[in-house]
């Protein structure tokens, strides 16, 4: 189980690497937007991302 979850986590490590690496001022551009976002967008942006891992997990991991 610990190798899934590693594998998981450098997964997400490269893939949230990606835009930053490849267009810096887009992604300037995008943290400057969520940073004006109110903390209930936030909290929901965070429960919908959630909850399609969790989609996700039970989909392709059966």
């Amino acid at each position: 189980m610990w190798d899934a979850l590693l594998a998981a986590l450098a997964l997400m490590l490269v893939l949230e690497g990606v835009l930053p690496f490849l267009s810096p001022g887009a992604w300037r551009r995008v943290f400057e937007r969520a940073t004006q976002l109110s903390d209930g967008q936030i909290r929901f942006l965070g429960l919908s991302s959630m909850l399609a891992g969790l989609l996700m997990l039970l989909i392709f991991w059966t």
